[in-house]
């Protein structure tokens, strides 16, 4: 008897003429997300040089590169200079006192290096002292390390791509 009274209240409801239900309209929800493996490990890097040695040449692309490999190399041997290095910019010192907008009396480099080398890449740059006896030496200062380029710099981080 109960299946007679299923089927009874079944045949009742109208399967084509029910209303289509309108979704609820609410407002954008802000969507959170963990990046737990980033890629890369982000390095602003100053080249500082030695007490009682000339001063440096401003630095460019090249002479950094060169420095950045013979400290790899030194310290990492041939693995060293096989981890692959991005230059993402290069501040020359400016002329003069260093002002509260640049506090840098060094030329600083910003560099870009896959995230399981990145402590070795620390450790190579910050034990390197380049150059031997009267030449000019100069060693690297790791002023700021992270996995993520914004975390490193201040602000809005538009003052890295500024020329």
């Amino acid at each position: 008897m109960a299946d007679v009274q299923q089927k009874d209240t079944m045949q009742d409801a109208p399967s084509s003429t029910a209303p289509k239900r309108k979704a609820p309209d609410s407002t954008p929800t802000t969507i959170n997300f963990t990046s737990r493996n980033p890629p890369w490990t982000y390095l602003k890097l100053q080249l500082v040089p030695q007490p009682d040695t000339p001063p440096l040449q401003p630095l460019d692309p090249l002479s950094a590169r060169t420095y950045l490999s013979s400290a790899l190399s030194q310290f990492l041997g041939v693995t060293g200079t096989a981890i692959p290095i991005d230059i993402l910019k290069i501040e020359n010192k400016a002329s003069g006192k260093p002002t509260s907008v640049n506090m840098n009396k060094y030329d600083c480099v910003w560099v870009r290096v896959p995230r399981d080398d990145g402590a070795a890449v620390v450790a190579a740059i910050s034990s390197w002292i380049g150059g031997t006896g009267s030449d000019n030496g100069a060693a690297w200062r790791v002023c700021a390390k992270g996995n993520f380029l914004g975390a490193l710099v201040s602000g809005s981080g538009s003052d890295l791509f500024v020329p």
